[in-house]
Formats: C-alpha cells, structure tokens, sequence
C-alpha cells in the first residue's frame, strides 16, 4: 500500500515539492555559511518524493546552533516551503484518494519550518 501511496503521491505532489527543496538546497550551496541549510533542504527533498514510511525525529542533543539556524531557516525559506505543503495539500484533501496524501503534506509542515536536528527514518 505504502508503495502505491508513494507512486500517486509521487505524481501529484512529490515532484513540485522536492524541486521547490532542491532548489532552496542549490541557493543555500552557494554560500559556504548556508551549507548545513542546503544539505538539510537536500534530505528533506528526498523525503518529499517518497514520505509514506517514513518519518521525522528530532534530535534532542542538536544544540544551540541548531536552534539558531532553525530561526535562520524559518525567516528565509521555511515559511515559503510550508505554503507550499498548505497549498499543494488544499486539492489533495477535495478527493477521497487524495487524502492521506493531505495529511503526509500537513505532517511535512514542521520539517520544512525546522529542519536542522531532524532526521528522516524508515518506520520499520
């Protein structure tokens, strides 16, 4: 099912998603600063093509420079990002099908706002 899930998700949602990322990735690479931002947007653009199982955790031990970035994040790309995922979920929740890939959009939402000190794992 997870499968299945992943290839419509992949077709209505995961490319624009993950190009918007790899995009804000690319422009945070130019700088040597803003590298931890572009390989965090990079991870969280892999994630985007293929959400269903996997998840987001955060790492209690990621510190002060972690939480500074996050604001950092927040102010220059995070707040585009989640418009993004709210937008792109309004159409996938108007059809039955297109609900559970509502939800992995709404559950995206943190993550884009807040990468740094997360990690994507498998469920299993």
């Amino acid at each position: 099912m997870r499968t299945i899930l992943n290839v419509i998700w992949l077709l209505f949602a995961g490319i624009w998603l993950a190009l918007g990322y790899a995009l804000a990735g690319v422009i945070c690479c130019v700088l040597i600063v803003t590298i931890p931002f572009g390989l965090a947007s990079f991870r969280i653009a892999a994630y985007a093509l293929w959400p269903f199982g996997r998840t987001v955790v955060r790492d209690p031990d990621a510190g002060v420079f972690s939480l500074i970035g996050n604001i950092i994040w927040c102010l220059v790309a995070g707040i585009w990002l989640a418009i993004g995922h709210i937008v792109t979920s309004v159409p996938l929740f108007l059809s039955v099908i297109g609900i559970p890939m509502g939800v992995a959009n709404i559950k995206m939402v943190p993550v884009s706002l807040l990468p740094l000190g997360a990690r994507i794992v498998d469920i299993d």
